[in-house]
């Protein structure tokens, strides 16, 4: 079998088919469900095969072991992943929290708890996910989980007072605006280091040239607009759902099934929003120097056959 490269993605990344296809595979729910063993079985043929062993295995179990070790392992520092920060964690994750946010909106009180519970995860998330090159400190990531918090609390709780008064659709339609809101906080905040060094630019081999805050916010748009839109078939459509099931009689005949229903619903929207939005834009994103601080295209324009295209990691 012909040598392959571990260290890019298996399909295409210039086409949203390929991103998409990425993106099912490493946010798969069931790679949650792999025991200690067969993790350390994946660690273990993903560290020999980059050492140059020939191994006996298909192109096809190679990459399922190789999906398997990129689902638990840090990609800068190779350490195991606290199990509830992994990208495959996200969907029974998200959907429980989502779901009882979506069902326990009336009450000052349960908006509170599940708000809070809904950024302690993405706290969790983010910390755990965190750079190896250049770490989030303690006090950093504190400043984003109280912003972030506080800033859904208030969407929230202020949307639902106004939303006494408004068709009851209106009103859940609140947990998304609060959703929404804090994302627009907490991305920047746990970027913050990036929006004030800037993102390093590559040219097309991977060389780096230069560092550009301008990069930095643009990237830091495409992640909050992709993880609003994640959200939005879920948060919006149930609403909807479950508006047109209370006219019918069904919720009040059947009380019991209505956190368990939209819980399971939230389950089937993210398990498809949340890779289809992730492959939105290429990971791997591509800016015209013209675009760029004017320093910054000096500093390229410096160096023998400058690129006109630079590239960065837009991050997720």
């Amino acid at each position: 079998m012909e040598r392959i490269n571990l260290d890019s993605p298996r399909w295409d990344q210039g086409t949203y088919a390929g991103r998409a296809k990425h993106f099912f595979a490493i946010t798969n729910p069931l790679n949650v469900l792999a025991t200690p063993a067969e993790l350390e079985k994946a660690r273990e043929i993903i560290s020999r095969y980059r050492s140059g062993e020939q191994l006996a295995l298909s192109a096809d179990e190679l990459w399922r072991a190789k999906n398997l070790y990129d689902s638990a392992f840090h990609p800068d520092t190779g350490e195991k992943m606290q199990i509830f920060g992994r990208m495959s964690a996200q969907v029974p994750c998200n959907m429980t929290i989502t779901g009882c946010m979506m069902t326990f909106y009336r009450t000052s009180p349960a908006i509170v708890f599940w708000q809070w519970a809904n950024q302690s995860f993405n706290a969790l998330v983010n910390y755990t996910n965190r750079s190896g090159v250049s770490p989030l400190s303690p006090r950093e990531l504190g400043i984003s989980y109280v912003s972030a918090t506080t800033g859904a609390l208030t969407v929230a709780l202020t949307l639902n007072s106004l939303a006494k008064k408004a068709p009851p659709l209106w009103a859940k339609l609140v947990p998304f605006a609060a959703v929404a809101g804090a994302n627009c906080i907490n991305i920047p905040l746990m970027r913050s280091k990036e929006r004030t060094e800037g993102l390093a630019l590559t040219d097309v081999a991977g060389n780096q040239l230069a560092q550009s805050p301008r990069a930095a916010r643009e990237a830091i748009s495409l992640v909050a607009i992709s993880r609003i839109l994640m959200a939005s078939p879920g948060m919006v459509s149930i609403p909807i759902i479950m508006n047109a099931l209370e006219k019918r009689g069904f919720i009040k005949r059947y009380p019991y099934l209505n956190a368990p229903l939209q819980v399971l619903l939230c389950g089937f929207f993210l398990t498809f929003a949340t890779p289809l939005c992730c492959a939105l834009f290429p990971q791997k994103a591509s800016i015209a120097v013209s675009k760029l601080e004017p320093e910054v295209q000096a500093a390229i324009n410096k160096l023998p056959n400058p690129p006109t295209v630079v590239y960065y990691n837009k991050g997720l």
